[in-house]
């Protein structure tokens, strides 16, 4: 993918990070689109249909971890990278992003060549998320369907956030396999974000809390599996 077919959409509040980033996006031949709060950013989302969002989360009206979970709930946005871009570094409000449905971090201020580096890297991610899972997976009980980005569970329809429901598909895309722990780390957090193996696990817990603890069975010191109940 070239770099003037690629959409950034970039939200904050502070016009002049929206110059300074916006200007050397640009250099690099970028398209730039720019939002100067929440609610301008899931605005310009539904027009712009950004490959990636760069998005404060300290904002008026509306703060960034909303923007996040109502642009993640849009229809066909399941796949766009986000990242907040924020000076903010407490573990609480990178947690609540995670779990909004955030890719990463980028820690404001940042030098231009670590920006321009780490969103190539953000931008890599587009590539590794193109597996080829069917578009609805079908077991007894269960129904996920990727199209529409929800799960059902004994005819119950429930919306997982993103990171389970990516782990959930990628587990299911192969009943019976075994997924290494480093396997699942690199498919649905990517190479580029550092995070521990507990993260898989708190992610495991969660969807068993949801979906039951039948599906997805443990292989100690190895990984996890999906097994189709009988």
């Amino acid at each position: 993918m070239k770099n003037e077919t690629i959409k950034i959409l970039l939200v904050d509040d502070e016009p002049d990070i929206l110059e300074i980033v916006g200007y050397h996006l640009k250099k690099e031949g970028y398209q730039v689109f720019k939002a100067s709060n929440g609610h301008e950013a899931v605005s310009n989302a539904k027009v712009v249909e950004p490959h990636l969002i760069l998005l404060d989360i300290m904002m008026p009206e509306m703060d960034g971890i909303e923007a996040c979970e109502k642009i993640r709930a849009l229809n066909g946005f399941e796949n766009v990278v986000i990242a907040f871009f924020t000076a903010r570094g407490e573990d609480y409000s990178q947690v609540a992003g995670f779990e909004a449905g955030a890719d990463d971090y980028i820690t404001k201020p940042v030098k231009p060549k670590v920006l321009i580096s780490k969103v190539k890297g953000l931008l890599r991610r587009l590539k590794n998320r193109e597996i080829n899972f069917e578009n609805i997976l079908s077991f007894p009980g269960l129904t996920i369907n990727k199209d529409q980005y929800f799960v059902e569970i004994n005819e119950k329809r429930i919306t997982l956030p993103k990171k389970e429901f990516e782990l959930l598909c990628l587990l299911a895309s192969v009943p019976n396999k075994v997924f290494y722990r480093e396997i699942i780390l690199k498919t649905v957090w990517g190479q580029d974000v550092v995070v521990g193996e507990r993260t898989i696990d708190v992610h495991v817990r969660k969807l068993r809390e949801k979906i039951g603890d039948d599906y997805i069975k443990t292989i100690k010191g190895v990984g996890y599996k999906f097994v189709i109940k009988s």
